[in-house]
């Protein structure tokens, strides 16, 4: 394992350098993080207290719901504290803590999705066979499995970026630690935590992708074959909410990848902003708006509490 004495702390450059405009763009990024946990806890009650709602694509969506808290939570604590106390260092165990969570709750999120869209291809194209494929319990074995599963290959990962050193001062050049960024930064032989993180990439990654692909490709062949228009619409409504925010995390995945290996320190701390604060803002705001079963759950709950004396 290598020496981590002389190398206690990271310097996180995070909003440092806009020094004018520090200020209203840490006040906005809180605005927006008050704004995705509003959301997102009213998504995580509304599938709590509908029992309309109790089915296995709410229960997804709940989970996404907490992992969308979670990851801007994450990404999001140290730059708040930098900002207030004017301290741009982290310390190693606090970096280390960060990678780990971080790429946990975003990779476990992708599962999620992935997930989702298998379960909108058997309740579209084999609806007669859905009650009987997909329950309850059995969703809550899947998403469980995939938390604890991209819990331990996090571990794994975590595990062995413990075993690089970094040099003396080391700067991160971005708004929280994230794993391709700790390994570029290390002194060590790193070939093996590139390996793993390429593998995950590839065959975790790219089998998500394709999963979703081609549940879509069978969902759309199955709804331009529906005759009523009022089913096609509602086949295309429960469909276009989760597909609008599986191309928002992978798109903004796939640019905030990119950025990390480039120079451009602002535009890529603009592509972080996006993926870790803006992506979890939208998913409440796509899910609320374009699905009406939430819609319906919302106004039951406003009127139950406007009719409360």
């Amino acid at each position: 394992m290598g020496n981590q004495t002389f190398q206690p702390e990271f310097i996180l450059f995070g909003l440092s350098d806009l020094t004018d405009s520090q200020i209203p763009v840490f006040l906005l990024i809180l605005l927006i993080y008050v704004a995705t946990l509003v959301g997102n806890l009213l998504i995580i009650f509304l599938v709590a207290s509908d029992y309309h709602l109790h089915t296995p694509m709410y229960l997804f969506l709940g989970n996404l719901s907490v992992l969308d808290i979670l990851i801007p939570s994450v990404s999001s604590s140290h730059m708040f504290f930098a900002i207030c106390t004017g301290n741009n260092l982290i310390s190693y165990s606090s970096c280390i803590t960060q990678v780990f969570f971080f790429t946990w709750f975003a990779s476990t999120e992708s599962s999620i999705l992935t997930v989702m869209s298998f379960d909108r291809y058997v309740a579209i194209c084999h609806p007669l066979r859905y009650t009987t494929m997909i329950n309850i319990p059995l969703c809550v074995q899947i998403a469980f499995f995939f938390w604890v599963y991209r819990f331990i290959f996090i571990l794994v990962h975590t595990l062995c970026v413990l075993r690089l050193a970094f040099p003396h001062p080391a700067t991160i050049p971005g708004l929280f630690c994230e794993l391709y960024q700790l390994i570029q930064l290390s002194s060590s032989d790193t070939f093996l935590n590139f390996l793993l993180f390429y593998l995950e990439s590839i065959i975790l990654g790219v089998t998500s992708l394709l999963v979703t692909f081609f549940s879509y490709a069978y969902i759309f062949k199955t709804i331009v074959k529906i005759t009523l228009k009022d089913g096609r619409q509602k086949a295309y409504s429960t469909c276009s909410s989760h597909l609008t925010v599986v191309f928002i995390f992978y798109g903004a995945g796939f640019f905030n990848y990119f950025q990390l290996k480039t120079k451009d320190f602002l535009a890529g701390r603009l592509i972080s902003v996006f993926y870790t604060v803006i992506t979890p803002l939208l998913n409440p705001i796509i899910y609320s708006l374009r699905n009406n079963e939430l819609k319906k759950a919302l106004r039951k709950t406003l009127s139950r509490i406007s009719s409360t004396p």
